[in-house]
């Protein structure tokens, strides 16, 4: 019998780093997030965020590709979230994310790093936040998806 567990911190910005992601509004956006994750067989942790992207903390099936479950996730919610009230803004994600693979025994680690993401970002903007992981996960800055 097989076994896979495979645990992802997600991160993906809106259309041009825009803040689309009303605070009346994101919780609608989570829960579209969520419904389309769990459609397709996931396993959600946690998702939250700031006005200009989301992380999502996901166990997806093996079956599945990371990079084909992030372009279903995207392309749903994109168009869900256009049609949801609170989210007047919406003008869509940006292309791309961000995709980092964790073990069970930092899920409670990062649930709260999740948590606790509108604190953090009055120490840090999201895209100096973003180039600190890519550093620290080993990806040079003359990476052409790295942010200038």
């Amino acid at each position: 019998m097989s076994f896979t567990q495979f645990i992802y911190h997600l991160v993906f910005p809106t259309k041009n780093r825009e803040n689309t992601i009303s605070i009346e509004g994101e919780k609608s956006l989570y829960k579209i997030l969520y419904n389309i994750m769990k459609q397709e067989g996931a396993h959600v942790h946690r998702i939250g965020g700031m006005p200009d992207h989301v992380h999502i903390l996901v166990e997806i099936p093996a079956n599945i590709s990371i990079s084909k479950f992030v372009q279903k996730v995207k392309q749903e919610s994109s168009y869900l979230a256009k049609e949801a009230i609170e989210l007047p803004l919406w003008d869509g994600w940006a292309e791309g994310y961000g995709g980092f693979t964790y073990s069970a025994n930092d899920i409670e680690t990062v649930k709260r790093y999740i948590m606790n993401q509108k604190e953090h970002h009055r120490k840090i903007t999201f895209i100096e936040e973003y180039r600190v992981w890519l550093i620290e996960n080993g990806i040079s800055t003359d990476a052409p998806f790295f942010p200038k």
